[in-house]
């Protein structure tokens, strides 16, 4: 950017400097804009589905190896369920979790299509492994 002295000494932007100034804004504006939107993107879908937790209850005391039980109800689009402990996904969930480190855990089960792509329908528990 140039900057022009004034008469006064002091100094200002020039039209130019000017110009770029606002096209580095309405960029940053535009860039915003796009992140924004894009969220709605990858928004999980809530296509009817519903998934409940039977077992273990939540806040359940539990021992280092237990079944996990859970009723999925399919909508317009799910195919199955994931299993996730401690955010971590379970791949080919065998049913039964084996081995756990004592403390709290949390397990959720959350709906996907054929695809994989998770759906809104979700529950979440957290166990005590004793």
């Amino acid at each position: 950017m140039k900057l022009e002295r004034a008469m006064d000494g002091s100094r200002s932007l020039n039209q130019e400097g000017a110009m770029r100034q606002m096209k580095g804004f309405s960029t940053m504006l535009l860039t915003a804009a796009l992140m924004l939107s894009a969220g709605s993107l990858f928004a999980e879908v809530d296509d009817g589905s519903h998934i409940k937790i039977t077992s273990p209850k939540d806040g359940a005391t539990v021992g280092e190896t237990f079944e996990l039980t859970y009723e999925l109800t399919k909508g317009s689009k799910a195919a199955h369920a994931h299993v996730y402990l401690d955010g971590e996904s379970q791949k080919k969930f065998p049913g039964t979790f084996k081995g756990l480190s004592k403390g709290k855990h949390a397990i959720t089960v959350q709906a996907a299509t054929h695809d994989h792509d998770h759906l809104a329908a979700t529950d979440t528990i957290t166990v005590e492994v004793q």
